[in-house]
C-alpha cells in the first residue's frame, strides 16, 4: 500500500446529549466522498480520540467504512495507553474494513522513552497489525517528539508505511524524506506547511482544514506537481489564516464551528472541551469567508 494524496482527519460528530451522531457522520462522509479527497482519518486528534471509549472507536470505524462506500481510504486512529490495547484496537479496525491505522508514540510515561522503547513499541504493533501502520508525530499534544532518526529507522519495517508529522519542523520533515525508505510516505500534518512539505518530498498531507476546503488543498498539491509554483504559493499563503483558526488558535471546537458555517455538521465537542463563544464564532466565520472569497476568485 502506497500512501499519497490529500486526507482529512475528520471530527467526531456528537449530539447535544454527548452521544455519537451517526446520522451526521453519514451526511458528512457523503459530502467528503464527492470531493477530491483521497481518504479520511477516523478518531485522530480532530476526532477527539482521547474522549472516546474503545467500543465507540470501533463503532466509528465500522460506520465510516460503511458510509464511505469504498472510494476513500480509511485510516483509523488506534493509539491506546498500552501496547496490548493498541494491538487489539488495530486488529479490530482491520476487521471493520479500515485500510491502515494511525498510531502515536507512547507518551504518558514519556520520561522513560528511549529509541529502544519506541522501536520495540512500534515494531510490536506493526508485527501484530493485520493492516499497515502509519506513525503519528504530534508533539504539541503528546509533549514528545518522534524525531527523524527514529522515524527513518522505523520506515524499514515492512508493515510501517508512513508518518504524519504535525511538528511543523520542516528540517525534521526534510530529514525523514531524505533518510527513510523509498516507498515510505511522509505526510504533512497541517495545511500551514503543505507546500513546503511537498517541496522537500512529502507525498501528501492530513490536514484539519481539508475538512472545509478539500479542493483548495488539492489545488496546492496539483499546482506543485504541474510546477505552477506561483499559484501553489498564492493558495498556500491565503490558507494560513483559516488553517490556524481551526487548529492552533481555536482547536477542535473552532473546526466544528467552521463546519457548521460551511453547511456540514460540526456540532458540540465532547466535555471537557467546550463550544466556542459567539465572539470567537464570528471571528471564525470572518476568516472562513475571507478565504472562501479568495479561492472563488482565484479559481475563476
Amino acid at each position: 500500500m502506497i500512501l499519497q494524496g490529500m486526507f482529512a482527519p475528520i471530527p467526531t460528530p456528537f449530539e447535544d446529549s454527548g452521544k455519537i451522531h451517526f446520522g451526521a457522520l453519514e451526511e458528512n462522509i457523503r459530502h467528503w466522498s464527492n470531493t477530491s479527497l483521497d481518504g479520511l482519518v477516523i478518531a485522530g486528534s480532530n476526532g477527539e480520540w482521547p474522549l472516546l471509549s474503545f467500543s465507540e472507536k470501533l463503532e466509528l470505524f465500522k460506520a465510516s467504512v460503511r458510509f464511505s462506500g469504498n472510494p476513500l481510504t480509511i485510516i483509523a486512529g488506534t493509539h491506546c495507553a498500552s501496547t496490548e490495547e493498541t494491538i487489539k484496537l488495530s486488529t479490530a479496525a482491520a476487521e471493520a474494513g479500515c485500510d491502515a491505522v494511525l498510531v502515536l508514540p507512547p507518551h504518558y510515561y514519556k520520561g522513560q522513552n528511549t529509541p529502544g522503547v519506541i522501536m520495540n513499541y512500534f515494531s510490536r504493533v506493526a508485527d501484530a497489525s493485520p493492516i499497515p501502520v502509519v506513525l503519528y508525530n504530534m508533539p504539541a499534544n503528546t509533549g514528545w517528539n518522534l524525531d527523524w532518526r527514529m522515524a527513518s529507522e522505523l520506515s524499514r519495517h515492512e508493515n510501517i508505511i508512513g508518518i504524519k508529522d504535525s511538528s511543523g519542523d520542516i528540517v525534521q520533515i526534510s530529514q525523514i524524506c531524505k533518510n527513510a525508505e523509498e516507498n515510505f510516505s511522509v505526510f504533512a500534518g497541517s495545511g500551514s506547511f503543505l507546500l513546503p512539505s511537498l517541496v522537500v518530498g512529502c507525498k501528501g498531507a492530513t490536514m484539519g482544514v481539508a475538512n472545509l476546503f478539500p479542493e483548495a488543498c488539492r489545488a496546492i498539491f496539483e499546482a506543485f506537481r504541474k510546477k505552477e509554483l506561483d499559484r501553489a504559493r498564492s493558495i498556500q499563503l491565503a490558507l494560513l489564516d483559516i488553517n490556524q483558526a481551526v487548529t492552533k488558535r481555536f482547536g477542535v471546537p473552532g473546526l466544528k464551528a467552521a463546519m457548521d458555517h460551511a453547511g456540514l455538521y460540526g456540532g458540540p465537542p465532547r466535555s471537557p472541551l467546550e463550544s466556542v463563544d459567539e465572539d470567537t464564532r464570528r471571528e471564525i466565520v470572518r476568516i472562513y469567508d475571507n478565504f472562501e472569497n479568495f479561492y472563488r476568485e482565484e479559481s475563476l
